[in-house]
This record gives structure tokens, sequence and C-alpha cells, in this order.
């Protein structure tokens, strides 16, 4: 930029110095430019690089420097600046477009150098004339516009300057994405995409195969820096990583071997580059066998010839890059092809490249063997780059930008007065044109080529990003042949923007397969990213979902939480519906409580049949046999209670489950508790002082006493229901993997009451029994009932803490247990000695037996 502004004030100062000196302005000097040269009504200016300028003459500023001079002729630049004169040829002899309009062309050589490049520039934008005497500025510039130039840093510099009298430039490619600054370079335009667009398609190529592990290696230049910034901010859009970034050294060999070390000890196994110049890091990779890499070439050196040797094969064989447009421009090969040297030194520039393609020297005294030119040598004997047509890219986008200029101009020439785009509604004015109106129209230009692509620039001044993929082969010479695979069209109408011949690439490697490049293996479903520190986020850790969460997709950061009534599949990778638990009848331990259930009721049954038959025997009347039946009758109902406890729970089973059980219970220990009542007060009768106690203990008084009782657990069962009955509940607390389907309670207070009650008639059961245990043996029931109810008790105090601590249906498993238990304790404790005597011991089934102890006593 510095070097930009001197220049512009050098050229200011001359301008007015010379101003006020005469009435005209006068050039100051003329630097020596190779070019080409043809006259028209409106004139294009150009700059190409046809030539290279190794070394620059010193600058003493002491004299007038050295004209510098060019070498190494590029034929394949110099096709590209002919492009331009055909551009402007058949433009001249369409009918339809600038009719009455003849263009001409002013191009040069800017040599690869920059200062040689702003040398033309400025020379295009001031003219060539010596003297110019109309200080008013009026007539045409000598050029409306600039094609050109093809380097970023170049076109920086010149844009800069161009910019500031808004003197439009297309370039056909600089693709620095810091060209598309519109308040920087306002007037510049390009047909090549940018490097944001180029990196852009770049990553989609990673993105395609899936390698999200990469090295990137730039030139130190403004081409590399920019392109490697943007690639850096693509790849973590795209979610990708770099495994390293370098620079490309342009002469220190050291430089390049550690580049090289630091590729071997990657694991990256794709790398990206940017650069214009990659001989010297090849070499020295060829040199250590470094190979085993997928490359990934920028447009600056994709279809670049020179390392295309069989050499390079083992190491760049199989790389993929992107490549401009190629295109087809019908009747250049023959325009070529006729191309003949003059005499006129504004196209020295021809006679250069016709010395260079034939050898020879239209100078006299020239180089000992050289011969001489004839002017008359044949071009169509010769196959060069020049006249290969084959491959038109840089070409063909120097084609489009010469239509692009003449299409805006056409369109400029179209407009009507009164409807023009500037100040009033005017149009421009064609004997007065001002390149900053070609802006304007440049910037609305739309049009298709002859080979079906469309040309128009956004608001930046960029063309629409559209690039050929391409593939190095091996040819059958053992070269390499490099072969089109693909397109990248952001403007694509089907939306895809990546298109490939999976079937036509080739892979430089054993398996013929893309090879494989990420950090970390992709985590499959099932499983989470788990970052390790101090990595890029490409480098990660595959974790197990917990359990009750799941991952359905490839690399997950999160694993999704299963609903409520789901669970986690033993994959991880899906939710399957909870397994619903609870004591059914198929289960083993269902069908083992339900057995016991109902072995319980028949023993019941047997017991009351034997007392039933034997109902008239001393043993069955001693023991009040109304109160044993309903005794019997009580624990048939708590030993069927048990089935309401298993199955599917339901609303009815809910609430008759508990009441049941507590009306049964309470019916039972009741009745025990009057025949205990009754057994100690038939003792006291016996005595003297207490014959008139039985008339207290009588039939009515025993039912009634039962009743009573039973209807009091009746009456807390119905307050229970009617407020808080119990329902069918899916508990997902106590077990996360499963839905334990269970009958909430309800009201814990109502269910506390109930087995309180219980627990209070036991409780005064066992106490009366506990204080009648030493009356006369033969006569004595309490002790049987003392050890039932010592059962009783305990197997409902154990209850209670394990019913508890019991999770699922193993608390219904509990308290179904506690029911069996105290149920069979109860049948077996009160009624198997009765019916020991009844059926083992006949004889002492009598009166005389059971009062024989009383009267040994008496």
């Amino acid at each position: 930029m510095r070097i930009t502004l001197n220049i512009c004030l050098y050229l200011s100062c001359t301008f007015v110095s010379s101003a006020l000196i005469s009435d005209s302005c006068q050039i100051q000097g003329h630097f020596k430019l190779n070019g080409m040269y043809q006259g028209g009504d409106f004139i294009f200016g150009g700059l190409f690089e046809v030539q290279h300028l190794k070394v620059f003459p010193e600058l003493s500023f002491r004299m007038e420097p050295e004209q510098p001079k060019c070498e190494e002729f590029y034929m394949s630049s110099f096709q590209q600046a002919q492009t331009m004169v055909f551009a402007v040829d058949e433009i001249n002899k369409n009918p339809h477009l600038l009719p009455n309009i003849t263009l001409g062309y002013h191009l040069y050589d800017n040599c690869l150098k920059l200062v040689v490049a702003f040398r033309a520039a400025t020379t295009l934008i001031s003219g060539t004339t010596n003297t110019f005497s109309n200080l008013n500025c009026s007539g045409p510039p000598p050029v409306i516009a600039i094609v050109g130039d093809p380097g970023s840093t170049h076109s920086i510099a010149v844009s800069s300057v161009l910019g500031l009298f808004r003197i439009p430039m297309i370039s056909y490619y600089a693709t620095c994405s810091c060209l598309s600054d519109r308040k920087k370079y306002p007037s510049f335009f390009r047909t090549i995409p940018s490097d944001a667009f180029q990196v852009r398609a770049m990553v989609q190529i990673l993105k395609y195969f899936g390698w999200t592990w990469v090295g990137v290696l730039y030139s130190d230049d403004d081409y590399g820096i920019y392109a490697a910034q943007s690639f850096h901010h693509e790849m973590q859009k795209f979610g990708g990583c770099v495994a390293f970034s370098e620079i490309i050294p342009y002469d220190n060999h050291r430089d390049i071997q550690r580049i090289v070390a630091v590729i071997k000890a990657s694991t990256a196994r794709v790398v990206v580059a940017f650069s214009t110049d990659l001989l010297p890091l090849m070499d020295e990779l060829l040199l250590q066998n470094v190979t085993g890499r997928q490359w990934i070439a920028s447009e600056a050196w994709t279809t670049s010839p020179v390392l295309h040797l069989p050499r390079f094969v083992p190491l760049v064989g199989g790389t993929l890059g992107i490549a401009i447009r190629r295109g087809e421009i019908q009747g250049l090969n023959d325009f070529l092809l006729c191309l003949q040297p003059d005499n006129d030194p504004r196209n020295n520039l021809v006679r250069i490249f016709w010395e260079n393609m034939f050898g020879c020297s239209f100078e006299n005294g020239s180089r000992d063997g050289e011969k001489m030119c004839t002017a008359e040598e044949d071009l169509n004997s010769t196959v060069h780059e020049y006249n290969d047509v084959s491959e038109l890219r840089a070409s063909y986008n120097v084609y489009k930008a010469v239509y692009a200029l003449a299409h805006a101009l056409h369109d400029l020439m179209q407009c009507e007065e009164g409807r023009g785009p500037f100040n009033g509604n005017r149009c421009a004015d064609i004997s007065n044109l001002q390149p900053w109106q070609m802006v304007h129209y440049l910037q609305k230009v739309n049009f298709t080529t002859g080979f079906g692509d469309r040309v128009s620039f956004d608001k930046n001044g960029d063309a629409l990003a559209i690039y050929d993929v391409m593939n190095w082969q091996p040819s059958s010479d053992g070269s390499i042949v490099v072969r089109t695979v693909g397109v990248v069209d952001e403007g694509a109408t089907t939306g895809k923007v990546l298109t490939l011949d999976d079937d036509a690439l080739y892979w430089n490697s054993k398996t013929k397969k893309p090879p494989r490049s990420v950090c970390s293996e992709s985590c499959p479903p099932g499983t989470r990213r788990a970052m390790r520190k101090g990595f890029p986020v490409c480098c990660f850790d595959c974790l197990p979902c917990a359990d009750g969460e799941i991952s359905n997709v490839s690399d997950s950061a999160e694993c999704t939480v299963c609903p409520n009534e789901f669970w986690s599949s033993p994959e991880k990778n899906h939710c399957v519906p909870k397994e619903v638990e609870f004591l059914s009848y198929e289960d083993p331990l269902g069908v083992s409580l339900t057995t016991a259930s109902l072995l319980g009721t028949c023993f019941c049954s047997l017991v009351m049949v034997i007392f039933a038959h034997y109902r008239n025997t001393p043993v069955v009347r001693s023991n009040n046999s109304e109160l044993s039946f309903l005794l019997l009758l009580s624990l048939k109902l708590c030993f069927l209670c048990v089935l309401l406890f298993i199955g599917r729970p339901q609303l009815w089973t809910c609430q008759l489950r508990h009441a049941m059980f507590g009306i049964s219970f309470v019916l039972c220990v009741s009745s025990i508790l009057v025949k205990t009542m009754v057994v100690i007060a038939v003792f006291k009768s016996s005595r003297p002082e207490g014959t008139s106690t039985m008339k207290w203990f009588g039939a009515a008084q025993q039912r009634g006493t039962v009743l009573v009782l039973t209807a009091v657990q009746v009456v807390i069962c119905a307050v229970w229901l009617s407020t808080a009955s119990p329902t069918p509940h899916k508990n997902i607390q106590y077990i996360r993997s499963k839905i334990v389907f269970e009958c909430a309670i309800g009201s814990v207070a109502g269910f506390a009451i109930l087995l309180g009650y219980i627990g209070l008639l036991a409780a005064v059961s066992f106490l009366l029994a506990f204080l009648a245990r030493n009356l006369p043996d033969n006569f004595n029931e309490a002790k049987f009932i003392t050890f039932s109810m010592l059962i009783f008790c305990a197997v409902w105090i154990a209850f209670v803490p394990a019913y508890v601590s019991s999770p699922g249906k193993y608390a219904v498993a509990v308290e179904i247990f506690a029911i069996l238990a105290s149920s069979f304790g109860l049948l077996v404790a009160i009624f198997a000695p009765k019916c020991y005597i009844i059926l083992l011991h006949p004889e002492r089934n009598t009166k005389k037996a059971i009062m024989g102890r009383k009267a040994e006593k008496k």
C-alpha cells in the first residue's frame, strides 16, 4: 500500500508541475513494456503474466535505472492474452452486440512483478500520447476498463489505485477473498470465484468423504494467507479440525525439512495445500519416502503440469483438487493458428512469442547459432500449450471478462434518455464516457456464454461459484493425467452443491478406496462424544450412554433421556417400553403364594368338615363350637383374600384387597378374643364365687361382641375407601428400569388405622391369653391361644420393616407372606391339637379325659 501511495503522489506531482509550466499535460517518460495493441472507438486494457522478470535493475537513485528485461516466456499465458484479442475481434463481428461500435485493446505483460504491473496499469489509464492539451478532460479515457491482473497481490495494489477513479477492473485469476471488500475495492470484479468459494468447495469434498482431520500448507503471500484463514473458518463451521498448519517457505531447506517431519508425525492422512510452488516440498517428501497421504489441491496447482512427472506418482497420485471451470470457445483454435507478427512496436509481444515458439530472432546480431525469423513460419506445425484448447480454464475466464465488459457497454448504450440510472434520470454520454458509469452497468450484467455458463456478479463483484473437481490419475506412459470427476456448483438448481463420479476416481492405495482421516473414529449410536482435554474438538472418546439414556445417531454430543414409561435398549440406541412388574399368577413367586393360599383354604375346609362331623364330641363342644366355626370361616377368608393381591392391579382389586384383608383379620382376631374371654369366664364360673360369670358371656353376647368389633373395622374401611381410595399406580421410583404396577394405598393414615386396630385386638387377645396360661392343662385352651397370638404378633411386627424395605412386587409378596404366615400360625396353633385328639386319640375325646386333671386335683 505504501508503494501505491508513493506512485500516486509521484504521478500527481508530475501532472501538477507540468500543468503549471504549460497549458498542456506532457508524459514525463515512457516505461519499456511489452504488449499488444489495436485501436477502436473504445479501448479495453489488459494485464497478463506472459514473461518472468527474474532480476530487477538496481535502483541507485543517482541515475535513471535500466529498463527491466523479462525472460521465460509462458505460452499458456500468451494464449490467455490472445483469447482477449479473439473475444474483441468476435464482438466486433457480432451485429447484435455493440453494433456500429468498434472495440480496441491495449494489453501489457506484467512479467510477474508488482512494479511492472503498476507501470503497465498507470500507462493504461494515463495513455501513451506524449502531449494532451485538453485540460477539461473531455472525450473518452485511454481505456474504459482493464482485464486483469491475474495475481491477487498485484490486483490488490492496482485495484486500490483504480478504485480511486472508479475504473473497472475484471480479474480472471485473482482469487483472494480480501478483494470482495467493496469499500476498499469499489470497482473490482472477477470472473473466477474468490478463495472464500474455493475453500467452501474444498470443504465440500472433505465433508463428502468424511475427512475431519486434515493438515494445511499454504504459501507466504496474500493468496495463501487469506485462503488458509478462510479454510480454518470453514472447517470450524463444518465441524472438522486442522491437525497442523504450516507456511511453505520459498527457499529455506531447513524449514521444508521441518514441515516434512510434521507431516510424517501427524495422524492426519489428508493434506490441503494452497500454493503455486510445491516442487521443493514434494522433492523432500519424495526423498524421505513420505507416501500414503491424500492431497487436496487448490485451483492454483490443480492443473499445473510441474508435478505430473512419473516420479511423483507414488506421492501425489490420486490427488483431488478443484479447478476453474473448463469451457469451450468455438473458433479460438483457428484464430490462434492465424497469428502473424508485424513491425508495430506496440505489438512487440507477438514478436517475442514468435521468437520463443520457433527459436529464432527478428534482430540482426543475435546470439551465435540462432536463426533469423522470417515471419513465415507455420504455427500449424507446432504442438504446444499455446494452441492446446482442450483445457480452457483461465482463457475461458478471460473470454467471459471481455464479454462482460461488452455487455455492460451495450446496456449502457441502450439507455433511453429520461430513464437513465444517473442524476436526473440521465444516461451516459457516449462521447464523454466515464469509467465509473461502466461500473454501474457491470454490476447488473447478466448473460449466458455460448458454452452455456451464466455470467453475472454479486454485490461484491464476485462471479457465480462453479468449479470442476479434478483427480490426478496415472497415464499409460507412467506420468500423471488430470481428469474431471465432478463439479462444485453453489448455484445448482437441484440444491446439490457437490456432484462426484465415484466410479471415475483413482485412489493411490492398495485398497483402492478413500482413506480414513479422523482424529477419533465416529462414535456409534448408543454412545456419546467426550472431548479430550487439550485436544481439538475432533479428538474425543466414545462413552456409553447411561442407563435410561440413548443416542440414535452417530457422533452424538449428548445422550437423550428416555420418557418416563420407556427405558433404553441393551444397545442404548433406542427407547423400549419399560417392563411392567407386578405379582402375577404366571410368576413362580405368584404361583407359590397362590398354592399356599389354596392349601390354607383347603386345610380350613378340612378342619371345618372334621369339626362338623365330630361336633357332638367333648373336644369340639368344650371349645365353643360356634366360635370355632366362625374362626375357621374368618381364616378361610384370610387365605382367600391373598388372591386379591396377585394379578394385574385394577381399581376393584385395589379397593377390595385391603378391605377384605382388614375385615377378615378383625373377624378372626375378635373371634379369638371372645374365645379367650369365654375360656376365662368358664373357668371362673366353675368356682363358687364365680357362678354368675357365665350369664354375661352367653351365645348372644359372644356373637354380638364379634359383630361389634368387626363392624368397627367395616366403618374404618368404608371411611378410607370413600375419602382416599386405593388406586392402581405405575411407580417408576422404586426401579428406574421397570414400572412397578401397584396399588397406591391412597391414605397412609387409613391404612395405619386399619392395621392398628387389628394390632390392638391382637394385643388384647394375647394379654388375656397370657394371663390365663395357668389354668388346668386338660381344660386350658388359653395356652394354645397365647402361642397362636405370639406367632401372629411376631409375624406382623416383622412385617412392617420388611414391607418398607422391599421394592416393587416383593412388597406385595411380603404382605401376602405375613397374611399366610399369621393365618397358618393361628390355624395350626389353635386347631392342630384338637384335630390330633379327634383323629389320632379318640380315647381322649371324652368328658372324663378333658375333666380328668380337674377331678384329680379335687
